[in-house]
């Protein structure tokens, strides 16, 4: 049989640790958090569930989730965020690809948003497949500031696990805003560093087309009031993006 080890990232997570932990029992042969000096409840929980904490400074996300991945005792890693969980459909899938043979393969998994405390099963978040078990020695995770990426060795072959990754995102509206802003500042840095230029033609259509995708053409009206929402909100980070790119070329 492989053992796997589960890796999580934290900093300050209380709300949601626990729930993310508990979906681990009788899955992973091994929790490591990295945790980045919590100065709520995060260790505790954690301590609490029997996993093994390893405070560490945040180097963003690349490299934290890299340096855990060294500290895991297996090569077979599941890379889980706090705020997700495994559903009891994804377990079975995991406990059964557990007895298999690994070859060159790595595991990828469709997620599940709950917004608000509604799922959202359309728009751009849905089925929002994540490749997120693999053999360490075979990946590593890449980008910059922002939405790292799993680089996997040429010859893997992705197979898709049944079941969904629960992604406890957002509580409130005003949360989501705030991410989106945040995750647009740090597009817009990197937008910056590499020279390229905001015009506000393309601000406008950019913004226009990722609202029309989301809402119309991937049917996030099917969500209702929170399709509608979600769709907004991610509109305007695309159009904040390009603001604060301007920002800081004019600056420069």
């Amino acid at each position: 049989m492989n053992k796997l080890s589960a890796v999580i990232i934290t900093l300050n997570e209380e709300r949601n640790i626990g729930r993310c932990l508990q979906s681990l029992v009788g899955v992973a042969d091994e929790v490591v958090v990295v945790d980045s000096y919590s100065t709520d409840a995060t260790p505790e929980i954690c301590s609490h569930h029997g996993a093994r904490l390893v405070s560490h400074e945040w180097e963003g996300y690349v490299a934290t989730k890299n340096y855990g991945n060294q500290l895991a005792e297996n090569d077979l890693i599941l890379s889980i965020d706090a705020d997700e969980a495994l559903s009891p459909a994804l377990m079975e899938s995991i406990r059964n690809l557990k007895n298999q043979a690994m070859d060159n393969s790595a595991f990828s998994m469709n997620r599940l948003m709950n917004y608000c405390g509604q799922w959202i099963r359309h728009g751009a978040w849905y089925p929002d497949t994540k490749v997120r078990i693999f053999d360490r020695r075979k990946a590593r995770w890449t980008g910059k500031k922002v939405h790292e990426t799993l680089e996997l060795a040429p010859d893997t072959e992705v197979v898709q696990l049944d079941g969904d990754l629960y992604h406890y995102s957002f509580y409130t509206t005003e949360e989501h805003l705030r991410q989106s802003e945040k995750f647009a500042r740090l597009a817009a840095e990197e937008m910056a560093e590499a020279g390229k230029k905001s015009r506000w033609l393309q601000a406008v259509t950019h913004t226009g087309w990722k609202f029309l995708r989301d809402y119309l053409l991937k049917a996030g009206f099917l969500d209702g009031k929170n399709g509608f929402t979600i769709s907004r909100i991610n509109a305007y980070g695309v159009w904040y993006k390009y603001q604060k790119a301007r920002e800081i070329s004019h600056r420069k």
